[in-house]
């Protein structure tokens, strides 16, 4: 049996950012703070570090990888752009957008990391952390967020030990990450479709391109290879199991709640956390994650919901919530 590594954690800074560069390049992975969730970093171009990272996180490999890069130069060695492409990427990045594109043939990323798809989904973060890790490693990353698959995303360095630890080399603690919700997936391959509703909200893009009518891109079929990270039915679940849009609190229900106005039978949970008590959604959104994990951590067998408004960074906390919320066993 291969031998699990020792997780070592620590504070981000020049230090830590030198030795993130040196475990990808060996191989190795190792979780950082981007600007969304925790993502968990191996080297794009080495299957064998890519099926490293799918055996650590228990991820369907055929789930396809964002490629992590540190800028648009970079990105167009991995994959082409179209007009509506660049115009996304000068709008947005560095930022919380993803887009999937066509991949060049030329393209040194591990087919694993894409699924064996002739597209690629790429991003520049904006964090200074992970942009530094990127830098110098010099090559493309890919990231995915460093939890179990299925589980509820990371948004702190003690979020990635508690479901990471002795499977991963390192992780660099920066804090809190400040969005606290994935980024925002569109697809260019030809009108732009929003594939993954995220931290970037639609309203932003659609000013600057036109989205195809769906709200969103389907789930994939489960016999469909998905064409970007977060389109199974089935994800981002905690062990409790989630009822959703609920008005009141059953005896021993852990409680999500959004808003000031509290679910009839409050008084009866087992534990009450608020996503915002000003209902704030970008409050909201950075909250999620931790609050789903406090939640769960709790013991309770369900958890009710509140309902959350669609409108804006509340239709990827929807989307989120209700892939959570969906039958397991896929």
């Amino acid at each position: 049996m291969t031998a699990q590594p020792a997780t070592e954690t620590i504070e981000a800074g020049g230090a830590a950012v030198g030795r993130a560069a040196r475990v990808i390049a060996a191989g190795g992975l190792v979780a950082f703070p981007t600007e969304t969730v925790y993502g968990l970093g191996a080297d794009a171009e080495s299957g064998e570090a890519v099926a490293r990272l799918y055996e650590a996180k228990g991820r369907p490999a055929f789930n396809p990888l964002i490629a992590h890069v540190p800028d648009l130069a970079a990105a167009k060695r991995l994959a082409h752009f179209d007009t509506a492409a660049a115009r996304l990427a000068a709008a947005f990045w560095p930022g919380p957008l993803t887009l999937v594109l066509p991949r060049r043939a030329d393209c040194p990323v591990a087919e694993l990391a894409t699924a064996g798809l002739d597209t690629i989904a790429v991003r520049v973060p904006s964090h200074p952390v992970a942009r530094d890790i990127l830098l110098a490693f010099g090559g493309a990353v890919v990231a995915p967020s460093a939890n179990r698959s299925g589980h509820v995303s990371p948004t702190t360095a003690q979020h990635v030990l508690a479901d990471l630890a002795g499977c991963i080399e390192l992780i660099v603690d920066g804090g809190p990450t400040p969005m606290g919700l994935e980024s925002t997936i569109v697809a260019c391959l030809d009108r732009p479709a929003l594939l993954r509703p995220g931290a970037l909200p639609r309203e932003a893009i659609e000013h600057v391109v036109p989205l195809a009518d769906a709200p969103t891109a389907a789930a994939p079929a489960a016999d469909e290879v998905p064409l970007a990270p977060g389109q199974l039915a089935s994800h981002y679940a905690p062990r409790a199991r989630l009822r959703l849009d609920a008005a009141s609190v059953a005896p021993g229900e852990a409680l999500l709640a959004f808003g000031p106005t509290p679910a009839a039978g409050t008084e009866r949970a087992a534990l009450v956390l608020n996503l915002s008590p000003r209902g704030d959604l970008i409050e909201a959104a950075a909250r999620l994650f931790s609050h789903l994990r406090a939640l769960d951590a709790s013991g309770a067998a369900t958890i009710a919901v509140m309902p959350v408004p669609r409108a804006g960074l509340g239709e990827a906390i929807n989307d989120r919530l209700e892939r959570a919320a969906a039958p397991r066993g896929r």
